[in-house]
């Protein structure tokens, strides 16, 4: 149950960790300054994906650093803030520390939820619409208990290091198809898939997406909208509901 009287607000893919931006800890402390100046407006914060470049929870053993951000969405959940974090292609092993440690809601996948009067469909953005096949694959693999058992039996020096290297290739890659390839196919793909499921969904007002790390709004249909969240490495980017106005803003703080 969101405050009364207070907005809510959306932001994926900070990508904590990654080893591909200039000065990762400053990004990380902005995104703090960003959570300290809505602490007194939020009733609810939903991070829609990938805020963690890499994340998995062994037993015993959780990732080191991010220790800003931790502290900080525990400071929020005990003002009586909801955390919402959303698993993204990066970050998708989460369990159950967040939610013991700081009281935060753990999605797994999209979820469809009405906020102050307007109902949303909200998800990072890798499970829906047209994916290649080797992705599906992949993402089948990493969710897949037996995979994740087994996968809890290496010794995080040798998962965590490989896990760096991957996302560092994975983002070169993406970044070199970027520029080889406009307009964005999955974008495109992301923005048919909300398309055609607010034809047969009339009463969903907003779709919001992480994932691409673009900044879009644009309307769908003449009662619905589309909004891309885009990023905490180059755009500093939010959404905020007030139940009246949905609003695409960057941080400059």
């Amino acid at each position: 149950m969101h405050l009364p009287g207070k907005n809510i607000y959306f932001t994926a893919d900070a990508h904590l960790g990654n080893r591909y931006a200039a000065d990762p800890l400053t990004a990380e402390k902005k995104l703090v300054r960003w959570l300290d100046s809505i602490r007194d407006d939020a009733g609810a914060i939903y991070f829609l994906g990938d805020m963690f470049d890499y994340w998995y929870e062994y037993k015993y053993v959780v990732p080191r650093g991010h220790v800003r951000f931790l502290g900080k969405l525990a400071e929020l959940a005990d003002r009586g803030i909801e955390i919402h974090l959303f698993i993204g292609n990066h970050d998708i092993w989460m369990f159950d520390y967040l939610p013991q440690e700081i009281g935060a809601r753990i999605h797994q996948g999209p979820l469809t939820v009405d906020l102050l009067g307007k109902r949303f469909y909200l998800a990072h953005g890798d499970e829906v619409g047209r994916r290649p096949l080797t992705f599906r694959f992949l993402q089948a693999m990493f969710r897949n208990k037996v995979c994740q058992f087994f996968y809890a039996g290496i010794h995080p020096r040798w998962t965590f290091g490989f896990a760096r290297r991957w996302s560092l290739s994975s983002r070169k890659t993406g970044m070199e198809k970027r520029q080889q390839s406009a307009p964005n196919r999955q974008a495109a793909a992301l923005t048919d898939f909300a398309e055609a499921y607010a034809r047969t969904h009339p009463d969903i007002r907003f779709f919001i997406f992480g994932h691409l790390h673009l900044l879009l709004d644009r309307e769908l249909t003449a009662t619905s909208r589309l909004l891309f969240a885009g990023d905490w490495i180059d755009r500093f980017s939010y959404i905020r509901w007030d139940g009246d106005r949905l609003t695409l803003d960057r941080f400059e703080g």
